[in-house]
């Protein structure tokens, strides 16, 4: 039922924005303004709470409590589950983002900083930092805790449903169940294909800038039928195989541009920038996660804040489900603090080094960077590295980077998909994720045509408005679930005190 319907769901909005893509791009954009006027309050509420609600599971009496018996171990080493958390939470996004993002809040900074400052450059560093930093962490964690809690813990299906057991009890089996993960499959499927059009737009921008290929449509969408061969190729070949090797080159690769990126550019500068706004984003944190500017009539926190909020709880089912896949073993608080730290720091630091290069190159060295971003976002990436020594052979690494991320995102995100809708099954059928993967392609074509870039934005922020009240609700679940746990601990150890107390009465 849940595979059948949220499969009709999407595919009618495939079809209509096949035959109607410009009625889709009004309808979105009308149920998008609705949406960032009348909720961008929740979105930013939500987002920090499941921050705040992850800090504090961490370190409270609930942190040592594992995932899964009491004597599991880990499934897998702490290198490998990093960079299966990196390479499916953020992926192409980094990649995308991380040069153009920064530049983009140069030249258009939030409002009461000027453009084109000292001021306007730190500031975009520190949104940079905020926007891929520990909030969207959160939001994965609190959904990959819940699931990893209630499947290892507690020998639940891996279902969004059945984390909800605390709370509706036996409901889950029936009607409320079934719609709670078929909105997890709707924003999933809407999320990811917002993903692989960053990524196919930024794989054309790559092939552009190196061999001349033109920017449009028709590559995008030539781009787009290979890629899918290739991930369903990995998804169907299995868990510790396709995906895990792939998630493995990956951490290599990115390492690697990162480092030579590090090494060619201004080295000293970009560890002073990546101080200097380290310690800019933990001052202001709590500030800029309530920042909604009411008294102008800016769109810079839509466009960006609300937009980046709502494209990571529309991940979260696909991420989140994935963490849990792989946590097995793992306490709570290791969990936690692994999840929210180390891709947060890893974040942290690829955008101190693109970012920070691009901006170096702009403002002391008159680059083009600005003008690339302006004119095309996915260029601005290989615009940066060009400046560079051995600019060719990085952007090279850069566009076989992308592709690779490109394929882990969507073979995760179509294992996952095959979970969702398959009961919860650990190993959906090949024939439901190769069903998934051409979908959810097929979508990301659609959302291209219909409106490029925003379109893939506005798809974002509408799908992902239900699913930001489950995670909302899920966190409730979890916590009373945790209470009930250490009520039944405490319980068992007084009566193991009181066996032992009569033992030594008749000794």
């Amino acid at each position: 039922m849940t595979f059948a319907i949220s499969l009709a769901v999407v595919l009618l909005f495939v079809l209509w924005g096949f035959f109607s893509p410009s009625q889709l791009t009004e309808t979105a954009t009308n149920v998008l303004h609705a949406t960032t006027s009348n909720f961008g309050w929740f979105y930013l509420l939500v987002t920090f709470f499941f921050l705040v609600f992850c800090i504090f599971l961490a370190f409270s009496k609930y942190g040592q409590i594992r995932l899964g018996d009491d004597d599991d171990e880990p499934e897998y080493s702490a290198v490998t589950w990093f960079s299966m958390l990196f390479s499916a939470g953020m992926g192409i996004g980094l990649v995308f983002w991380g040069v153009a993002e920064p530049v983009s809040h140069y030249f258009s900074p939030p409002v009461g900083v000027e453009a084109e400052t000292s001021e306007a450059a730190r500031t975009a560093m520190r949104y940079a930092f905020f926007h891929w930093g520990l909030h969207p962490w959160g939001i994965y964690a609190v959904i990959a805790l819940s699931l990893a809690y209630f499947q290892y813990r507690k020998g639940a299906k891996g279902l969004i449903s059945s984390t909800f057991y605390p709370l509706l009890g036996d409901r889950v089996n029936g009607p409320i169940g079934k719609l709670i993960d078929i909105l997890a499959v709707i924003a999933t499927a809407f999320g990811v294909a917002t993903s692989l059009g960053l990524g196919t737009l930024q794989i054309n921008g790559g092939l552009s800038h190196l061999f001349q290929i033109p920017s449009n449509i028709t590559v995008q969408i030539t781009i787009i039928a290979v890629i899918t061969v290739l991930y369903l190729w990995s998804a169907t070949s299995g868990l510790d195989r396709g995906i895990k090797i792939l998630s493995n080159t990956n951490l290599v690769l990115a390492l690697a541009l990162l480092l030579l990126t590090l090494i060619f550019g201004p080295t000293a500068f970009l560890f002073d920038n990546f101080t200097n706004t380290l310690g800019s984003y933990l001052q202001n944190l709590v500030s800029m996660s309530m920042r909604l500017m009411p008294f102008t009539e800016s769109n810079w926190i839509a466009n960006w804040t609300l937009f980046y909020w709502a494209w990571w709880i529309a991940w979260a089912p696909f991420v989140g489900t994935f963490i849990a896949r792989v946590s097995k073993g793992r306490t709570i608080k290791e969990f936690i603090i692994g999840v929210l730290l180390v891709p947060t720091v890893l974040s942290f630091i690829w955008f101190s080094v693109f970012g920070g290069t691009a901006l170096h190159l702009e403002i002391y060295e008159h680059a083009p960077i600005g003008d690339a971003v302006k004119q095309d976002v996915s260029s601005a990436l290989f615009i940066t590295l060009e400046q560079l020594p051995m600019g060719m052979i990085l952007s090279v690494v850069a566009t076989l980077l992308i592709i690779i991320f490109f394929i882990t995102s969507a073979d995760s995100a179509t294992f996952v998909l095959g979970m969702l809708s398959s009961g919860g099954k650990l190993d959906p059928s090949n024939s439901v994720k190769i069903t998934w993967g051409i979908l959810q392609s097929s979508t990301a074509v659609v959302l291209l045509l219909s409106g490029g870039l925003e379109g893939l934005q506005t798809a974002s922020i509408v799908a992902a408005l239900p699913f930001a009240v489950i995670l909302t609700l899920m966190c409730f679940s979890l916590l009373r679930a945790l209470q009930e746990e250490d009520r039944a601990m405490r319980k068992k150890r007084r009566e193991q005190e009181k066996k032992l107390r009569r033992l030594l009465e008749q000794l």
